[in-house]
């Protein structure tokens, strides 16, 4: 359970978020550019929104996708029927979602004070934004909770650091001017123990190697986007694979749904 002083949220946008904003905003063409290429959105549509939308009627729900960049999960929410709402910190990342999903609203603003009102959206999603929220973490996930209607799901996918990548994942992090500062991989083990009374976690998969690695991170790896379509169809094959023989242990991220109590 979380105690009373961890639900006192940040009144104005801390430091860490405006780390993240200033780094978003100096990143944001190329970012742009590899994560929504064609490429990376079949990877994503197979191994990250399939699996975490399982099971949900998303027809005619609405759904927010927080800390949402230029809205990776947007097309394959109104393709099911979705009513898209995007929230992002970042100014340059709020206009190219909107450029791009001219059917769909957005918010700029921080998951930690953007003012949506309680219970306002069926459904959460969030595209690898939480392990960029530290210290804040938690407050964010209790904001999400605050924000989803009674029986409302959290569907996310992060990088998480039960895995023998995370030693290298840290390095990375430190010496990478691509990464944030404060961002770290997140810890489900603990994100169990803390939420158990909010959500019900219905179904967790963890997934990720070498098409997480060379297709959707080839911005990280600085391969530029016009190399991708010689590589990407064999290997996001493969990793169909090695998504079912690897565990926790050698995965990259975890697509999770979680449900609100």
């Amino acid at each position: 359970m979380v105690s009373e002083q961890d639900q006192s949220f940040p009144p104005l946008i801390p430091n860490s978020e405006t780390l993240q904003k200033e780094h978003y905003e100096r990143i944001a063409a190329d970012y742009d550019t590899h994560y929504n290429d064609l490429y990376s959105q079949n990877y994503m549509r197979r191994f990250v929104f399939e699996p975490m939308f399982e099971g949900l009627e998303l027809n005619n729900q609405s759904v927010l996708e927080a800390m949402c960049g230029g809205g990776q999960a947007t097309p394959f929410l109104l393709s099911n029927g979705a009513r898209v709402t995007g929230l992002d910190i970042s100014p340059q990342q709020t206009m190219n979602f909107k450029r791009r999903h001219q059917k769909a609203d957005i918010l700029c603003g921080s998951i930690l004070n953007a003012g949506i009102a309680s219970e306002s959206f069926d459904t959460i999603a969030v595209i690898g934004g939480i392990h960029h929220m530290p210290p804040f973490c938690n407050e964010s996930i209790l904001e999400i909770h605050r924000i989803l209607k009674p029986g409302g799901h959290f569907c996310f996918m992060e990088p998480h650091n039960e895995s023998f990548a995370e030693r290298f994942r840290q390095e990375w992090y430190k010496h990478d001017p691509l990464f944030a500062k404060n961002e770290a991989a997140i810890n489900m083990t603990g994100l169990h123990e803390t939420f158990k009374d909010y959500f019900s976690f219905k179904h967790e998969h963890y997934l990720g190697n070498f098409g997480y690695l060379f297709v959707l991170n080839s911005m990280v790896f600085r391969i530029p986007p016009k190399f991708k379509s010689i590589y990407s169809p064999t290997i996001i094959l493969t990793e169909a694979v090695f998504n079912k023989i690897l565990g926790k242990p050698f995965s990259c991220f975890v697509v999770a749904q979680w449900q609100k109590k």
